[in-house]
């Protein structure tokens, strides 16, 4: 699908989140708030207009949302920045077109262009490794909550970047507000 992905802009924060909150409406693994987050991670210190990205339609409309936020993987004393995907969205009429993926593809090259080197993900066990994902947990990184192995993945932007970086990734705020 013929599709434009660019950063969002700040007039078009309502239309983001209508999507995203559609985009969710019946995802069995949601609790219905992506839309919320996304507002508070905007409002925090963790939000990079640059990492938040729209997929606009042929009409110019926006069906696609993805959003990378400022994390820290910390270790006692010793903190390593890193960056949350969290939520990538995709208007009900457009799933499934590989939308998603484009605006996968298209925020992990901006977050390298931007100096970052690496990601982390809560997400689908089948869908995250196809974009080199990997268990966070064969660099002993973990979450900050339960949840299982498979669905807490780690990606290295730039090559061993996490190879000497351990510890529980901590989240802004935004994501337990």
């Amino acid at each position: 699908m013929d599709i434009l992905i660019r950063q969002e802009l700040n007039e078009e924060y309502n239309t983001t989140e209508e999507i995203v909150k559609r985009a969710f409406l019946h995802e069995e693994y949601s609790d219905k708030k992506e839309h919320v987050l996304i507002n508070r991670i905007r409002k925090s210190e963790a939000f990079i207009p640059e990492l938040s990205l729209v997929a606009l339609n042929q009409d110019k409309n926006i069906v696609g949302h993805i959003l990378l936020s400022k994390i820290k993987i910390v270790d006692g004393n010793k903190a390593v920045h890193s960056l949350a995907l969290a939520p990538v969205s995709v208007a009900p009429d457009y799933q499934k077109k590989g939308i998603g993926s484009q605006l996968i593809h298209a925020a992990l090259k901006n977050a390298k262009e931007h100096g970052f080197s690496s990601v982390i993900v809560l997400g689908h066990k089948d869908y995250y490794p196809k974009f080199g994902f990997k268990p966070a947990s064969l660099w002993n990184i973990r979450a900050p909550f339960e949840v299982p192995d498979e669905v807490f993945m780690a990606l290295e932007l730039t090559k061993n970047s996490l190879e000497n970086v351990q510890g529980v990734v901590q989240y802004s705020k935004s994501f337990s507000e």
